[in-house]
């Protein structure tokens, strides 16, 4: 019998008020791999009272007793390394070098998040007022709630969760219908191990179709006082707009169509493993994944046969080989809209270079040449194994071009000048630039954040106090002060 998952709610694991459940899916076998409660707007306020309940202790723990919490939480959860990234294949299609990226991560930014206990929490102001002494002090905004995808389940879950509880806030996690458990419970398990307060961090499953109702809830409910959504630019936007009626600060890390600009000095070796890397790492299925590479002209011939050589080779199949590359994409959906922007982007003249033929539940790592501007494909986020390759003359053009999409997440150069390319890179649009390195790059510790549809705001254990603390001006006065009347 399979085991159900259950929400996590004030401490307990609980079922839907309603007591409907529904399946979730082995993207690769397509077998149920578990039963998942079906949440509702009544579930979720019960967690939001659950949060706001838990805030008053957890605020005001001791330093010393919060940085605990998450030693302890980074402990567990390396203990369960094996499990992990077990349930990450099984639950999402990734394969095990990612698995263990995502681990890893989180076990940085769990130990990161420590020291945030003792960070300073503000600063005292110069004032011209006698007598007078004046601060400027942050303090947790109170319950948050956490809106995450399935793609890096994991450390995507972990990401709008941790930074928020160290500061002292509580949290609402809405995973991902594709993702509930590595997304989602696995992450309160894991807290509880680790003697995170009840209710401190609560969990609400939901079926697919029902996002949108979790979301409104989560938005508009008066007791939660910040949004941190990861995922689509439409998603994002309908938030924000929503968010902005009630007059909450929402975090956004949206869609990328990120490009990697290969000039005529690169290292042709370096360049190919790079794109090759960037591309097609977990089937595509990151935000910063490689969509757009330009290659100088001069290089683009010699550019073009290694490449498409390479990635004709890339194995394809079970996420649970260690020897796979592309593994399944997380549903029939998914596969399905892939396959209808390639074979669009075929019939308006794009040239196939390799792949292009699904291999359910698979998509082959695929290069497209000569994409019409007019094609999806061509200005839209694909998550999947799919790379646009194009020829342009010069720095300059590839600036043009990569700076035409309305996104602007993360750009790579390769380029052997690393001067030049240092000033090609203050020229891109977008929030992240490697240089000498592809496009799929995060640290707990980085300013993590796109600009113009990509969304706003960053991520990063430093800058979370800028989102998900509030600041508060306090003067006192040693002295009495004279009033005019």
């Amino acid at each position: 019998m399979i085991k159900p998952v259950l929400h996590h709610i004030g401490g307990r694991q609980v079922a839907s008020i309603s007591g409907r459940r529904h399946p979730d899916y082995d993207p690769w076998s397509r077998t149920v791999l578990a039963e998942v409660a079906s949440g509702d707007d009544e579930d979720t306020r019960r967690a939001i009272e659950a949060a706001h309940a838990a805030f008053p202790a957890w605020s005001a723990m001791a330093p010393s007793d919060r940085q605990l919490v998450f030693i302890r939480a980074a402990d567990a959860l390396e203990r369960r390394r094996p499990e992990v990234i077990g349930l990450l294949a099984a639950e999402t299609g990734c394969g095990p070098y990612f698995a263990a990226v995502q681990v890893d991560f989180c076990l940085a930014m769990l130990r990161q998040a420590a020291g945030l206990a003792h960070a300073p929490t503000g600063q005292i102001l110069p004032t011209d007022l006698p007598g007078s002494r004046a601060l400027a002090v942050r303090r947790p905004v109170g319950v948050v709630a956490a809106i995450a995808p399935w793609n890096a389940a994991l450390t995507l879950a972990g990401r709008a969760i941790v930074g928020p509880l160290a500061l002292g806030n509580t949290v609402v996690l809405k995973p991902s219908e594709e993702s509930p458990i590595t997304g989602g419970t696995l992450w309160a398990e894991v807290f509880a191990e680790a003697g995170l307060p009840a209710g401190a961090l609560d969990v609400v499953t939901h079926a697919p179709g029902d996002a949108g109702m979790i979301a409104e809830e989560l938005v508009t409910h008066p007791l939660v006082r910040r949004i941190s959504f990861t995922g689509s630019t439409v998603t994002g936007r309908r938030l924000a707009e929503l968010a902005a009626r009630h007059l909450k600060r929402p975090v956004l890390q949206l869609s990328g169509h990120n490009a990697l600009i290969v000039l005529a000095d690169a290292d042709l070796s370096l360049a190919v493993d790079a794109a090759a890397y960037g591309a097609f790492v977990h089937q595509g299925e990151i935000c910063m994944c490689v969509r757009r590479i330009f290659v100088d002209r001069e290089v683009a011939g010699e550019f073009t046969d290694r490449f498409v050589a390479k990635v004709a080779q890339l194995p394809v199949g079970d996420p649970r080989d260690p020897a796979t590359v592309v593994g399944p994409l997380i549903n029939e959906w998914a596969l399905s809209l892939v396959s209808r922007r390639v074979d669009e982007a075929v019939s308006l003249g794009a040239r196939l270079l390799t792949g292009g033929a699904a291999e359910p539940p698979c998509y082959p790592p695929t290069i497209l040449t000569d994409v019409p501007a007019e094609a999806e494909i061509a200005f839209e986020e694909t998550f999947g194994p799919v790379a646009l390759l194009e020829t342009v003359d010069g720095a300059d053009e590839a600036i043009r071009r990569a700076n035409a999409s309305r996104f602007g997440l993360t750009a790579g150069i390769i380029s052997a000048d690393t001067y030049a390319a240092l000033d090609l890179a203050r020229r891109l649009e977008v929030g992240i630039v490697h240089i000498n390195d592809q496009t799929v790059n995060d640290e707990p510790q980085m300013p993590f954040g796109g600009l113009k549809e990509s969304g706003w705001g960053r991520f990063g254990l430093p800058f979370a106090s800028e989102d998900f603390t509030e600041l508060q001006w306090i003067t006192m006065r040693d002295t009495a002060r004279e009033f005019p009347f």
